[in-house]
């Protein structure tokens, strides 16, 4: 009868320690969410964020405040979330850096990108293009090849930075054509950009969030794209495989994550929110200006996709021997 009793009051006591947190589920969100952006205001990246938290506080009626907090190739924004109450109320926008290179890139991480995260879904992505100025010779991905192998070491390219999805782009295009070109890292992708266009130097991998304007008005010409198929607003423009380039996707991607730990009733509701948001109006007009392809899925789905980009790439920052610390 004494055991009876004590398991008695154990179970009551338990459900009444579960009984607030649980409480607090069942009416999230119950104060403004906080969306950080590990990049700086103005930017593709928190112009998407600022686009989705609006469509998403529509269905989850709470204010999204977006916290900019760029610095160490996101790395502090993705330290505040990942150390951050597993509530719901904090959660980022995540891209190529946090998923996929950075575990590569720095020697430490004030986090782990496979165990400090809740990955909650995908936002968007969208490939790189392989670009020359348009007085440049090769006019082709063939021509282009020749002529780089013809003056190994002679022929530059521009990337806004060590470790950016274009100059890591081009070190796999680098890698499956057994060809050497010199990096010509930049502080940023416009001042990368606008060398190439003034000819400074012949050429780059851009993604079409910022490229797609200047490839269309001819100040910069496209040889090839890496995705696995054309993309409509650039229908004549080969992709790097139909090039003779194959195995060679090269894309950015974003998504949001958690701190881990999330409960699972905010992360599904979360990632439904997330999906609706997408099909938002405004949304998709804000994709498609920046030649974006939404990434809609669940949870796992899009933890897989960050987990498989980071093996691909792990093998790429190896082989080039690219460090940034």
């Amino acid at each position: 009868m004494q055991r009876r009793t004590l398991l008695s009051a154990l179970a009551a006591a338990g459900a009444t320690t579960a009984a607030p947190w649980a409480a607090a589920q069942s009416v999230w969100p119950d104060q403004p969410l906080r969306w950080v952006v590990p990049y700086p205001a103005g930017g593709g990246t928190d112009v998407l964020a600022r686009t989705v938290a609006e469509a998403m506080r529509q269905t989850l009626g709470q204010q999204i405040v977006v916290d900019n907090r760029p610095g160490a190739s996101t790395n502090i924004g993705g330290q505040m979330v990942a150390t951050a109450k597993p509530d719901g109320n904090t959660f980022m926008s995540a891209d190529n850096a946090i998923l996929a290179y950075n575990e590569h890139l720095f020697t430490k991480l004030p986090f782990n990108p496979e165990k400090d995260f809740t990955y909650v879904g995908g936002i968007s992505r969208f490939p790189l293009a392989l670009v020359v100025h348009p007085a440049f010779e090769a006019k082709t991905v063939k021509e282009f090849l020749a002529y780089a192998r013809a003056n190994p070491g002679k022929l530059n390219y521009a990337s806004p930075g060590n470790g950016s999805p274009h100059h890591l782009a081009m070190e796999m295009f680098k890698n499956r054509t057994k060809t050497f070109l010199t990096h010509i890292p930049y502080r940023g992708a416009a001042p990368a950009l606008q060398d190439v266009m003034g000819g400074q130097v012949p050429c780059m991998f851009l993604d079409l969030a910022a490229g797609l304007p200047v490839i269309t008005s001819g100040k910069v010409r496209a040889l090839a794209i890496g995705s696995a198929k054309r993309v409509a607003a650039l229908p004549d423009v080969p992709t790097l495989a139909e090039a003779g380039v194959p195995n060679t996707e090269v894309f950015a991607f974003q998504g949001i994550l958690a701190p881990a730990g999330l409960p699972a009733a905010i992360t599904a509701r979360l990632n439904g929110d997330l999906n609706k948001a997408l099909l938002n109006p405004a949304v998709v007009k804000r994709m498609a200006d920046f030649g974006m392809e939404a990434l809609p899925g669940t949870p796992e789905q899009f933890r897989a996709m960050a987990r498989s980009e980071s093996k691909r790439w792990g093998e790429i920052i190896k082989a080039a021997g690219v460090k940034l610390d």
